[in-house]
């Protein structure tokens, strides 16, 4: 084979082998930039995710929150009633017993 061929051979081999060099580059660069557009897109995702989980277990605490509150108030109410009862239970006996008093301060003066 002349020398020119094969100088011209190695050329062309060459110039192949950079099309083909060239071409994996552009293929790499384009799996990187669908990478990193799909990780932005799992970032996203994800956030909106935990903001959505975010706020349902803020909704759920208070909730819990306003039942343990109105559970609270329920039971203060139930026991200002009992006070209440037993304080109007009592209302005679006090009666009775601050009468007693007053007349034996009345019996003692006199």
């Amino acid at each position: 084979m002349p020398r020119p061929e094969v100088l011209e051979r190695i050329k062309s081999a060459e110039d192949e082998a950079d099309e083909i060099v060239a071409l994996a580059e552009n293929d790499r660069d384009e799996r990187i930039t669908e990478a990193r557009e799909r990780a932005e897109e799992i970032r996203t995702e994800a956030e909106q995710e935990a903001q959505e989980l975010k706020e349902r277990r803020l909704a759920e605490a208070r909730e819990e929150i306003d039942a343990e509150c109105e559970r609270v108030l329920e039971e203060g109410e139930q026991e200002r009633e009992e006070l209440a009862e037993r304080a109007r239970d009592r209302v005679d006996e006090v009666t009775d017993h601050v009468v007693e008093l007053f007349q034996e301060d009345v019996h003692a003066q006199t």
